[in-house]
């Protein structure tokens, strides 16, 4: 059978995990000389530190738990499909790749270009794939076609973290002056993997306005989900606004609080979108 690892940037459920026997290797978070396996501190404990310490940096995992986990599956005579957070803002990718030398073809790594529940989105494919007994090859292929139709929007409530970790310094230069001064809200979309600027806004409300605009463009959508850090009344209710203005069925849309690999860079009070338009749709 094939097995999906993924990184803890995939902000999938636990339940999820389980049910598809999914294996996460945690990313690192670090508050000054704290360090912390992704996943060690709940998100209360997470933003506590946040408040108490300052913005924490975080780090790819370390090649050896890539091929521990990697070997402990193997061992087990399974082929392995790896699927990491983009590698154009993080060296997991890189970090998976190299581990899985040691395997030859028994692992394969695949980079989602994507962050957050779009990396989630593509191993939970993975994993229903391998659970239907598809080869390596079809599903690689499939996930090749998803992660060229996935649509990712951020809007901000703060430059601060992403200027601070250097994730975006393409275009926060252009912005930086304007968002001091105006407190303007950046809308960010992930392009080819790589964080791109979509536009600015005078408030936070008319940039959710501006990338919703974005993916209602997209509809019909196969898949929708929406994600926040600390603002899961408001996620609730643009995702129910979004489902309307799509007509992606309402109960069928995530709606979820991201872990500490986004929001370690992203701060509080943001609020995504993906969206993954279906193979016919023209308008996205």
């Amino acid at each position: 059978m094939i097995r999906i690892v993924t990184d803890s940037s995939c902000d999938l459920p636990e339940r999820m995990l389980e049910e598809y026997g999914i294996t996460v290797v945690p990313l690192v978070v670090r508050f000054g000389v704290e360090e912390y396996l992704d996943g060690e501190l709940s998100l209360d404990e997470f933003w506590q530190k946040c408040e108490t310490t300052g913005p924490p940096s975080t780090s790819q995992p370390s090649a050896g738990a890539f091929e521990a986990a990697f070997e402990r599956l193997v061992d087990a005579g399974h082929e392995v499909l790896c699927i990491t957070i983009t590698q154009r803002h993080s060296g997991t990718f890189d970090t998976a790749r190299l581990a899985a030398r040691r395997f030859g073809e028994r692992v394969h790594v695949f980079d989602s270009a994507s962050l957050s529940v779009g990396v989630g989105w593509q191993a939970l494919l993975a994993a229903r794939a391998s659970q239907a007994g598809q080869s390596m090859a079809a599903i690689i292929e499939r996930l090749r076609d998803v992660r060229d139709r996935m649509r990712v929007f951020i809007v901000l409530e703060t430059l601060e973290n992403l200027r601070r970790g250097g994730r975006a310094d393409a275009f926060i230069r252009v912005i930086e002056r304007m968002a001091r001064v105006l407190h303007v809200k950046p809308v960010i979309n992930v392009v080819d993997g790589q964080l791109k600027l979509l536009g600015v806004t005078r408030s936070f409300t008319a940039g959710l306005r501006r990338a919703f605009s974005a993916v209602e463009a997209c509809a019909p959508l196969e898949h929708l989900a929406v994600f926040s850090t600390r603002r899961h009344a408001l996620a609730e209710e643009w995702a129910e606004r979004l489902a309307r203005g799509t007509g992606f069925p309402p109960e069928q849309v995530w709606v979820g609080e991201t872990g500490a690999a986004l929001a370690s860079h992203g701060g509080a009070g943001l609020i995504g979108v993906l969206a993954l338009p279906t193979a016919d749709s023209a308008g996205c």
